[in-house]
C-alpha cells in the first residue's frame, strides 16, 4: 500500500502525491499539474500546483499516524473530541510512536512549543527589519489618506442644506 504524503487542510484524509508534470494545451500550458491518489477511496486525480499547495499540506514524520496531525477523533469524525492516539496534540514521538506515559507526552508537547517559539522568533526578526517597518508605515499612511479622501467625497456628494441641496463649501 502506498504511504500517505499529504492530507487535505479542511476535510482531512490520506493522499499520496504520485507525479508532477507541466500541463499542455490551450488551458493548461504553463501550469504545473499534480497527480495524486486519494488512499481512502483509491481514486487518482489531477489538480494544479496552486490548488495543491493551497488545499493540501504535507505530512511530517512526527504527525500522528491515526489522525494525520489534525488532533481530532478520526473514527467518528467528531471534531469536538481529541484523537485517542496523540491525545489531541496531532504529534507523536520523534520515532512515530504514540506517547506511553505523561513524561513522553510532555516531551511531545515541549517539542510543539519549541517549534512555535522558533517560528515566532523568526517572524519577530522579520517584523523588526527597518525596511519592513517603513513599508508598514507607508501602508498605514496610505490607508489614512484613502480614508480621508473617501470621507470627503462622501460628504461632498451627500445632501446638504444649501440651494438645490448643495453643500456650502466656502466659495
Amino acid at each position: 500500500m502506498t504511504q500517505p504524503t499529504h492530507t487535505h487542510r479542511e476535510s482531512g484524509g490520506k493522499f499520496a502525491e504520485l507525479q508532477q508534470y507541466m500541463g499542455t494545451g490551450p488551458l493548461l500550458e504553463g501550469h504545473w499539474l499534480i497527480v495524486y491518489e486519494d488512499l481512502d477511496k483509491g481514486i487518482q486525480s489531477i489538480t494544479t500546483q496552486d490548488d495543491w499547495l493551497n488545499n493540501w499540506r504535507p505530512l511530517h514524520p512526527d504527525d500522528c499516524p491515526v489522525c494525520l496531525g489534525s488532533g481530532h477523533d478520526h473514527i467518528k469524525g467528531n471534531k469536538d473530541r481529541p484523537c485517542g492516539h496523540c491525545y489531541g496534540l496531532g504529534k507523536v514521538r520523534a520515532d512515530g510512536e504514540a506517547a506511553n506515559d505523561l513524561w513522553e507526552l510532555a516531551t511531545v508537547a515541549t517539542g510543539i512549543i519549541e517549534r512555535q517559539h522558533a517560528e515566532l522568533h523568526q517572524l519577530r526578526q522579520i517584523a523588526n527589519n527597518p525596511a519592513v517597518q517603513a513599508l508598514l508605515d507607508q501602508q498605514r499612511q496610505q490607508v489614512i489618506t484613502d480614508s480621508v479622501g473617501r470621507q470627503y467625497q462622501e460628504w461632498s456628494d451627500g445632501h446638504g442644506h444649501g440651494p438645490g441641496g448643495q453643500r456650502y463649501t466656502g466659495d
